[in-house]
């Protein structure tokens, strides 16, 4: 079945809270999205079911831990890491704006599988996949 291209602009928003996605584009396979993230707010733990995930630092660092808060890399803009399904991974950062690119498995349903107790700021804002 053929698709239509589909032409974006991305404005970092202006937003309250801790972080914030944002959807850029979309297929039936691939998802582009951006995160911005202020000072407190990494993330906890966690891993996905099926979901590849590229992410890119477009300004600021990010620091990527696996399980047993091992680093995995710091990054900062114009570099990245490629986190693959099933991945534990667990990140934090100084302010951050970060590319996310997912290619979906379509034989599994994609979940977020949260290994550590969720941060505050994921619960007070509504994380998908993040419950108290």
């Amino acid at each position: 079945m053929a698709q239509e291209a589909k032409i974006f602009k991305y404005q970092t928003p202006e937003f309250e809270g801790v972080k914030k996605s944002m959807m850029v584009c979309n297929s039936d396979l691939m998802k582009v999205m951006v995160q911005v993230v202020k000072d407190g707010g990494e993330n906890n733990l966690h891993t996905h079911t099926g979901d590849d995930a590229f992410w890119y630092v477009m300004n600021g660092a990010v620091k990527f831990y696996g399980e047993g808060d091992k680093l995995i890399g710091e990054f900062k803009k114009g570099e990245g890491i490629l986190i693959p399904r099933e991945f534990k991974y667990w990140f934090e950062s100084e302010p951050l704006e970060i590319l996310r690119v997912t290619a979906k498995d379509q034989t599994v349903e994609n979940k977020r599988v949260n290994l550590t107790a969720p941060k505050q700021w994921m619960i007070d804002q509504g994380t998908p996949g993040v419950r108290a």
